[in-house]
């Protein structure tokens, strides 16, 4: 990109510092990644921030200033707690006892103003008129929200079910954010629409209502495009949309012979397409990471690439035909005519036939409204010499396609699939040397395969740095035992077998010419383990509590080592920098007057202080200063030659570095001793080890504990980047972990960004290749790039009725925050009175990631369960806020937050099959027993005499309890169910044939009703229990069961039947005890009814 910087990327990072006042948090309840500045500036305006600042170096008692950051406390925990909204919207009194207290603060405030000083007084008033206005709109917003729902209630009922108008809570958290985490603010009503005719309508009456619409599939996006900015909007969740038809060879307009597609919904999960072309013998080629978790509606509005992109490109380069609503409500079905089967950019013009129908019938038989056909050269879809661009939103006026919702909503698509080679080899790649010698290999197999005759082809080629080897718990195949700086994955396909073979090879002698080792896998399992690390790249912000900034980036594969290299020399600076921040923090500590240990010898630990320490402190700090100047030089003589810098080098301390032999690499700088380590500067050997030289013995144990604590302090905040890469078409995903909680390090991470963006178009790439803009990248585009796109969002959707504000200026993440675990640890002693800090800790490495999705058994979209761990966990998190900030206020916790936290913890089966797939381990399934635990602890777990009864009959011991009650609730309660079932056949057959409605609230009693009548419970069932037919029921004896020729050595088998075999189905526990007598082993039952819970 030649266009100008933009404002972003033209101003130095340390300029850009300086203009921002200090940031502090004194507001309250604050568990967010705002500081007050953000705060104020959301709550008060800008003016209001800069009188506070003024008013901040005027403080006398300071009590003013602390109601003032109450009143924004109390308001701020609210707009960003819906479960706290909730509470206040169904309870007046609390909300006006809020509101109260609110007003009550700012009076107290008026009170304390020193008319005597005029112009400090009218700061104070202007500062209140703010907040008052503030108090009033916050009032006022909780009356127009009531008045809203109903008006939407009654509307968007007319086109969907009630139970696909969601308001509660849980709806609103799931839907606030996507992977990144960021949040602006709550959507105000998600709708989950049943079909794709519904869309239309439902687009009509969020224009009547004046909300935005925010198109949304899997929520996996990282930019965030489905993140609302305003509060007026409406999330459309389209993943209910999962029909999906069958591979069938399809004619398309302008190509000779029938293309095998496949027809999908714009809700189906893009795995569940690459299965259905895999079982017809082809290949889907959108392949993302996200593939397990991700919808092929946003794979279409981000335009998604993924692995397979470098043979056959990214999702539009394989759209056949795709439909959306527009922002009139109409229909516009989009139809690739003369399509090349290939990369679209290979295309010298791209046809499309655009259609639009009436809205208001179904798409199939709906009036044409007009037609248009739009001629796109071929070299406009992406920058040459690229295999990836996404950053042109305007595309043409290409509807939908890389728009991130903007201008409509996807609801169906058609896609052409590919013949995968017969062949696939599998070949793993380990780099120890430097990485910058390494990675001149991925042009070198690239060229290699792409000019083979013999149609031996690269199917994938992927990339992990050596951050990412550690985070996923990379096992090296080499036998050499240590960490690999780089290594490659990647596919290579043909339809002869040999030459794959040879080509293979020939691809690990090209690794070892690079000081590699190369490992291959031919069978399907072997392979799938080989990318298995692959899929867990998003592990590396698991030691932020799983906040980072991704930022994917195109560069030309020629430039690959100069990226790398910029990237080493960003974290050998970042490293560092945050090492010299722990030199000043030592240094710091060895000037106050530090404790010292008890050695247990009476007449030593009496001498006086100055005379145990001696001249230690004064050796620490000596060390620490002349470390602190070797470590200053090197990182500021990054360029200096090492023919020049030898000798300043020596002088400080590094001996073993000469310069280079005459002729021998002459341009030898000191970055490159620093990336070959060469050199290392390193904490541990520099000055760890002569501080415990310099405090031996027991008395200074708690010194160097405290410099290992300060050490540990100090790291917590280095901010680094990682690499990972589809190397095969040079779209590097750059990642910076960051904790959210840390100010400091979120500012570092931008401003590494920012150069990150700059690096990427100085190489002439791009600064996105399938992520997208969204928010978090629309200030490193110029008014020029993004020109085109302003002026066809106002052409087709002036009025912003779809997504308002994205992709516009402003729409940055000024106003976006992030939630922060480790400030909720900050409240520890009320989360360890209340038991909630080990739930807490459970969950706060949660990526978002969606990968548990596709495996829970209470995240099934069509019947309305969207209960993800992905969702709880977030769900959960503002609950356990909610707690804490209602445990510190008089009001008290509501009681509707425990039965929402008990919604939560009883939508899970505790299957655990989420464990498997998550690349954090989070077990929901554990998370949800401690909930239940919590809750039965508390006394706050929702009593449901259903439950109470079954829970009863289960843990019964004594064989006349059983009796008794397999009786009443078993043969009378199952004969009496039946008996209702046939009787009410007619009234609850209309009801099985819809949907299962929502499980977020208590259903009413006629639905339940209903619903325990419209299927039979089992007949027939056996009239004793097995124990009872046996008459083993004595708890003091352990049966043992034999065949009278069975052996007492033979072989025993303990069978433990359970409940359910035994108590219930005992027909099933029977059967189970005869197949093992005629199998000839005896069966040993344990003592008595027990239950397996």
């Amino acid at each position: 990109m030649n266009a100008p910087l933009p404002p972003a990327l033209s101003k130095p990072a340390t300029e850009r510092a300086a203009d921002e006042p200090a940031r502090l948090r004194e507001i309250p309840y604050n568990y967010t990644s705002f500081s007050d500045r953000e705060i104020v500036i959301r709550l008060l305006g800008s003016d209001a921030w800069r009188v506070l600042d003024e008013l901040r170096a005027e403080r006398r008692t300071g009590r003013s200033a602390r109601m003032l950051y109450e009143v924004l406390g109390d308001i701020w925990v609210v707009q960003r707690n819906p479960y706290l909204q909730e509470d206040l919207l169904d309870n007046p009194k609390r909300r006006d006892a809020l509101v109260s207290a609110l007003h009550h603060r700012l009076g107290e405030i008026d009170k304390r103003r020193d008319p005597s000083d005029p112009v400090r007084d009218a700061k104070v008033g202007q500062l209140l008129d703010a907040a008052r206005g503030c108090v009033a709109k916050f009032e006022q917003d909780f009356r127009d929200d009531w008045d809203l729902r109903k008006r939407a209630r009654r509307l968007l009922t007319k086109h969907t079910r009630a139970d696909n108008v969601c308001f509660d809570p849980y709806a609103r958290v799931s839907h606030v954010t996507d992977a990144t985490d960021w949040r602006v603010e709550y959507p105000f009503v998600v709708l989950t629409p049943d079909r794709e005719v519904e869309i239309p309508a439902l687009v009509r009456a969020c224009i009547e209502l004046g909300l935005t619409i925010i198109p949304r599939g899997g929520g996996t996006g990282y930019t965030g495009s489905a993140v609302p900015l305003t509060p007026r909007s409406a999330v459309i969740n389209t993943e209910k949309l999962e029909s999906i038809g069958g591979v069938e060879r399809t004619a398309l307009p302008g190509v000779a012979e029938p293309q095998p597609t496949i027809f999908t919904g714009a809700g189906v999960v893009t795995r569940r397409v690459a299965d259905a072309a895999e079982r017809a013998g082809l290949a889907f080629a959108v392949d993302p990471t996200s593939a397990d978790s991700s919808c092929v509606g946003g794979n279409i509005a981000m335009n998604a690439g993924g692995k397979k992109a470098v043979l056959w490109g990214t999702a539009l380069d394989n759209l056949v035909w795709w439909r959306m609503v527009d922002p009139e409500g109409n229909w516009l079905d989009v139809e690739r005519v003369e399509h090349n089967l290939g990369k679209i950019h290979d295309a010298p013009v791209a046809k499309f036939r655009l259609t639009w129908r009436d809205g208001r019938d179904h798409p199939d038989s709906a009036r044409v409204l007009r037609t248009e056909t739009l001629e796109i050269p071929g070299h406009r879809f992406r920058k040459t010499g690229l295999g990836k661009d996404v950053t042109d939103k305007f595309l043409g006026g290409l509807p939908g396609v890389q728009k991130e919702g903007c201008d409509g909503i996807i609801t169906s698509a058609r896609w052409l699939l590919h013949r995968m080679p017969a062949h696939i080899r599998t070949v793993c790649l380990e780099f120890f040397g430097n990485a910058r010698d390494a990675v001149p290999s991925i042009v070198e197999i690239k060229t290699y395969l792409d000019r083979r005759p013999d149609g031996v082809r690269l199917a994938g080629l992927e990339h992990l740095d050596e951050r990412y080897l550690r985070a996923v718990g990379y096992a090296t195949k080499s036998r050499r035992g240590v960490l690999p700086k780089m290594v490659l994955l990647g596919d290579i396909v043909g339809d002869d077998d040999a030459a794959v073979a040879r080509a293979t090879s020939e691809v690990v002698r090209i690794a070892n010419a690079r000081g590699g080792e190369g490992f291959i896998a031919a069978s399907a399992e072997a392979r799938k383990k080989f990318w298995l690390d692959r899929a867990k790249t998003a592990a590396i912000s698991r030691h932020t509590n799983a906040f980072k900034l991704n930022e994917d980036v195109v560069i030309p594969l020629e430039r690959m080592g100069d990226y790398t290299n910029a990237i080493e020399r960003i974290n050998i600076e970042l490293s560092i920098k945050n090492k010299l921040a722990l030199l000043d923090a030592l240094d710091a500590f060895f000037a106050t007057d530090f404790a010292l240990g008890k050695t247990g010898d009476v007449e030593f630990d009496r001498l006086p202080r100055e005379e145990i320490l001696g001249d230690r402190v004064e050796q620490a700090r000596e060390l620490i200063a002349f470390t602190r100047k070797r470590w200053t030089y090197l990182l500021e003589h990054f360029d200096t030659l090492v023919a020049e810098a030898a000798p300043e080098l020596a002088r400080l301390g590094i001996t073993h570095v000469a310069p280079p032999a005459a002729g021998t690499r002459p341009d030898l700088a000191v970055i490159d001793l620093l990336q070959e380590r060469t050199i290392r500067v390193s904490w541990k050997t520099e000055v760890r080890a002569p501080l415990e030289r310099i405090f031996s013995g027991a008395a200074f144990a708690p010194v160097l504990a405290e410099c290992e604590a300060i050490h540990q302090r100090v790291l917590h905040g280095r901010v680094f980047v990682a690499l990972h890469m589809h190397a095969g078409d040079g779209n590097v995903h750059t990642n910076i972990p960051v904790n959210s909680d840390d100010y400091e390090m979120l500012r570092t991470a931008h401003a590494v960004v920012v150069r990150i963006m700059k690096i990427a178009r100085e190489l002439n790439g791009v600064i996105s290749g399938e992520h997208g803009i969204g928010i978090t990248k629309l200030e490193f585009l110029t008014d020029e790039e993004t020109r085109e796109f302003r002026a066809y969002k106002q052409r087709v959707d002036p009025e912003g009725r779809f997504n308002k504000g994205k992709l516009l200026p402003g729409a940055t993440l000024d106003n976006a925050y992030t939630p922060s675990f480790n400030l909720l640890g900050h409240e520890s002693l009320i989360m360890q009175q209340s038991d909630i800090n080990s739930i807490s800790d459970a969950i706060k490495d949660c990526l978002r990631c969606g990968k548990c999705k596709p495996v829970c058994a209470t995240h099934v979209p069509r019947a309305n369960l969207l209960y993800s761990p992905r969702n709880k966990i977030l769900a959960a998190s503002l609950l356990i806020e909610a707690f804490l900030y209602e445990e510190q206020t008089r009001r008290g916790v509501s009681i509707k937050h425990w039965d929402e936290f008990s919604d939560v913890a009883d939508h899970c089966t505790v299957c655990h099959k989420c464990a498997t797939p998550c690349p954090v381990d989070i077990d929901f399934g554990d998370v949800s027993m401690a909930m239940r635990d919590l809750l039965r602890r508390m006394g706050k777990r929702r009593f449901n005499p259903g439950t109470a009864a079954a829970m009863y009959f289960l843990n019964a011991t004594r064989p006349e309890t059983i009796k008794l009650a397999r009786k009443l609730m078993i043969d009378w309660g199952y004969k009496a169910q039946r008996l209702a079932a046939s009787a009410l056949k007619r009234i609850a057959a209309p009801q099985t044939r819809q949907p299962p409605a929502t499980t977020t609230t208590r259903p009413p009693v006629r639905a339940q009703v209903i619903h325990f009548v419209n299927k039979k419970l089992p007949g027939n069932l056996p009239s004793k229990t097995a124990r009872a037919l046996l008459d083993i029921e004595d708890a003091r004896y352990v049966p043992i069961i034999r065949a009278p020729q069975t052996p007492v050595d033979a072989e025993a088998v303990f069978y433990f039947p359970g409940c359910g075999s035994e108590r219930l189905f005992s027909q099933v526990g029977l059967a189970t005890q005869a197949m093992l007598w005629h199998a000839g082993v005896q069966t040993v039952l344990p003592p008595g009814y027990l239950c397996c819970g």
